[in-house]
């Protein structure tokens, strides 16, 4: 078994954390890759997992710093808010030996991919956002899916979020929280000027056409809050599913409802 380790320097002792845990897989007979310098450095090798030392924010940056990545990745979470890394670092040894022991799943969550008329593209695992950027007013933005007009929105932006996502920026804009497995997106006005504006779950649609309608200065579009571009006037952003999934290892113990719980500081209990 090959392992390849990606590290956020940037969080209080990852690194010391990062080599006592290559020294720990090495001692069980697994080939050890990295650790990598600041997720810098692609990975170039065919790994069997690739273990992301950080949080939700090192494991979308070593997804886009490795576009070609297939291999399942292993999230520690040393961050707070966080869902994608949800294995904690107490838990980490033990759900290290499970996952050695063949004792783990791979969910395979669904990723979007975007494409302007002029040619940008990029791919997400949380969310493509197409917001405001420099004005300093609401501006208008016309959704077709499938083929078929959705609404336009006057609005600081719109969210379009994979189930991985919604519990991200557009749950902080008031868009719902799906469960991971399902195949479907989230559509989320940003600040809508209507408040009949509302977030909406579709069933994975084929294709989602965004079109900046306003004769403003260019809106931004992100994937992921790591890779941007403009979006001018009049031109269109054309959202598809992608061919790609995000593979993520659960371990046994995990419990995405209690990770809601604890994430969210829900207080609800159980009753007699």
């Amino acid at each position: 078994m090959k392992i390849a380790i990606a590290v956020n320097f940037k969080k209080p002792k990852a690194k010391e954390l990062a080599q006592e845990v290559a020294h720990y897989l090495q001692q069980k007979g697994v080939s050890v890759v990295g650790p990598e310098s600041e997720l810098s450095e692609g990975i170039s090798e065919k790994v069997d997992f690739v273990l992301s030392l950080g949080g939700d924010g090192s494991i979308l940056a070593l997804m886009h710093k490795n576009p070609q990545l297939d291999a399942p990745i292993i999230g520690v979470n040393f961050g707070t808010l966080g869902f994608l890394a949800d294995i904690s670092a107490q838990n980490l040894y033990r759900s290290l030996d499970a996952i050695l022991d063949g004792n783990y799943t791979v969910q395979e969550r669904l990723m979007l991919e975007g494409t302007t008329s002029d040619g940008a593209s990029c791919f997400a695992v949380n969310e493509l956002v197409v917001h405001r950027g420099s004005n300093y007013n609401l501006v208008d933005i016309g959704l077709t899916v499938n083929g078929k007009y959705f609404n336009t929105f006057s609005a600081d932006g719109v969210i379009v979020a994979t189930p991985s996502g919604s519990t991200a920026y557009s749950l902080s804009a008031g868009g719902p929280i799906v469960s991971p497995e399902l195949q479907a997106v989230v559509i989320t006005p940003i600040c809508p000027h209507a408040l009949s504006n509302r977030p909406i779950v579709l069933h994975q649609p084929d294709l989602i056409e965004v079109e900046y309608l306003s004769d403003y200065l260019p809106v931004e579009v992100a994937f992921d809050g790591i890779c941007r571009f403009s979006l001018k006037p009049k031109e269109v952003l054309s959202i598809r599913p992608s061919t790609k999934r995000f593979r993520l290892v659960s371990v046994p113990d995990f419990d995405y409802f209690a990770t809601l719980r604890t994430k969210l500081n829900w207080t609800g209990s159980l009753r007699n």
